[in-house]
């Protein structure tokens, strides 16, 4: 057990509330940093928000180790990111474990975020603060949230062609993020965490067809049909070119590594696309 005080950004986000929970497991000493502590329990938690900077360094006080998980709002993100930097020095923060983006530097990368994301590693690597950058892979469950619409269609729409996708489960990114966070030899770090295993989507279409014994084709189409799909089915328009654009990225690689460093911050290889789907389908 440590005695190092580690805080955690959007503590009640997806991926904030599953290293919360394994932090809380491995009794360690823990922060929970919110917009709204009182929907946290168990440890403590206090008031913040990344956009507002007052009461950011407050709330940063006695903190050693601060997981920057990464702002779900885009185009805003690297404003606040840089905020909380600025805070974490104020405060004395001695180290940052921020969630990146895979192959954020890469020429080939998902370019509609990566911006934001290289922004914030150049301020943390001027910023004095020691820091380990967690490039995390796609989400497996950007994928497999897809599945009551496949199932309702008949078939999974993308525009991904035969892009391959090293994608990983939330809970192991965060899992990841929680083990370098109880761990030394992080310091200055900048780790490309990619699945074990890549695949297409045809092989995510087969997968659910095997699951469920219905004939689940994936069906390729132009990303503006796709993004135009989705705006039928109740996305707005921006958010629908987005995801089009993704799969776009993906059929031109931004999304596949054959990293494995996430292997060995997990001491193991990551889930397979059965399990994800699986896990999906019993959700």
């Amino acid at each position: 057990m440590t005695t190092k005080t580690i805080a955690i950004t959007g503590a009640t986000g997806q991926f904030g509330a599953i290293a919360l929970d394994l932090l809380k497991a491995k009794q360690a000493n823990v922060i929970a940093l919110v917009r709204s502590p009182e929907k946290i329990s168990g440890v403590e938690a206090r008031k913040f928000d990344y956009s507002k900077t007052e009461g950011q360094v407050e709330a940063l006080q006695g903190v050693d180790t601060l997981i920057l998980v990464s702002s779900n709002e885009i185009g805003q993100r690297f404003v606040q990111h840089n905020n909380v930097i600025k805070s974490a020095k104020k405060a004395g923060v001695k180290h940052i474990i921020y969630t990146s983006l895979l192959g954020a530097t890469n020429g080939n990368t998902v370019k509609s975020l990566a911006g934001e994301h290289v922004e914030t590693e150049a301020a943390l690597k001027t910023s004095d603060i020691t820091y380990t950058i967690l490039r995390n892979g796609w989400y497996t469950e950007n994928y497999t949230a897809s599945i009551p619409a496949a199932l309702a269609n008949n078939a999974f729409y993308g525009s991904a062609k035969n892009g391959k996708i090293s994608s990983v489960l939330r809970a192991e990114l965060a899992e990841a993020a929680v083990n370098v966070a109880l761990s030394e030899g992080h310091e200055n770090q900048t780790y490309e965490l990619a699945g074990s295993t890549s695949w297409t989507l045809a092989d995510l279409a087969a997968e659910i067809s095997k699951q469920t014994g219905k004939d689940i084709p994936y069906v390729d189409i132009p990303a503006a049909d796709y993004a135009a799909a989705l705006v039928q089915a109740g996305l707005d328009e921006g958010f629908a070119g987005l995801i089009a654009q993704w799969d776009v990225d993906a059929s031109n690689g931004a999304l596949f590594s054959e990293d494995k460093t996430l292997e060995k911050l997990l001491d193991r290889p990551t889930a397979g696309l059965d399990v994800a789907v699986k896990q999906a389908l019993s959700h």
